[in-house]
């Protein structure tokens, strides 16, 4: 599987150019307006993910979000079906942005170490930035932990999609020889999944503003053991 690999639940739509042909009539009005529906459900996915990391999945309703973008309910509707249906897109848009700011920019460090601290950095910087708003992945955890549902088994797809991707690069610093062969992936995983919750606890609950310092002495303590040099 290439190190790249962090598929979205839902396949990726690609954005293509346009190629204009010399001579091509101009594209009719009713052309024009899927391209503009598609711009208008972006933006009320946009308002609907903004509403959510202050409000969780649970407070998400037509109705708000009609009242946001200045649209009446039913213009709401014409995009989404249902509130079940704008939950799971929130969902998935707030994946793509998660990929987007922390798994992709770790691709252009070097494999191995460098990448999964690269990886870990990038996470403790965007739980940083969410200290206000609140995290989709932890906050729909409590939300939806007991509630079985297509919203549930979106926000189980992203998690387990980018915690795979966690422990392919968990892998690939066993694969370089920077960690022990014999160290475990899920686990090596597990941990450092554990230090992003704890500082979010400790940063969005408790207020402490030690906790990116405890997650990085963490982290470096975590390397210490795994490290192939280590006794």
């Amino acid at each position: 599987m290439a190190d790249s690999d962090l598929s979205a639940p839902a396949p990726t739509r690609a954005r293509r150019g346009r190629v204009r042909v010399a001579g091509a009539a101009a594209p009719s009005r009713s052309a024009k307006s899927p391209h503009k529906g598609q711009q208008t459900k972006a933006a009320i996915v946009d308002a609907a993910l903004s509403l959510a990391s202050q409000v969780g999945l649970e407070g998400l309703s037509i109705g708000a979000i009609a009242e946001m973008m200045g649209m009446s309910k039913s213009g709401v509707f014409a995009h989404f079906g249902s509130r079940e249906e704008l939950q799971i897109s929130v969902v998935r848009e707030y994946h793509d942005r998660f990929e987007r700011e922390v798994f992709r920019p770790a691709l252009a460090a070097p494999r191995g170490l460098p990448r999964l601290r690269a990886l870990f950095d990038n996470w403790m910087r965007q739980t940083s930035l969410e200290i206000d708003s609140g995290c989709i992945y932890i906050s729909g955890a409590v939300e939806f932990d007991d509630r079985p549902g297509p919203v549930r088994d979106a926000l189980v797809a992203t998690v387990n999609t980018w915690q795979a991707a966690v422990r392919r690069a968990v892998q690939l610093a066993i694969d370089e020889g920077h960690l022990r062969a014999d160290a475990d992936p899920a686990q090596v995983a597990f941990e450092i999944h554990g230090l992003i919750l704890a500082l979010h606890y400790e940063a969005r609950f408790l207020r402490s503003t030690d906790g990116l310092r405890h997650a990085r002495t963490g982290f470096d303590n975590l390397l210490a053991r795994y490290r192939r040099d280590a006794g």
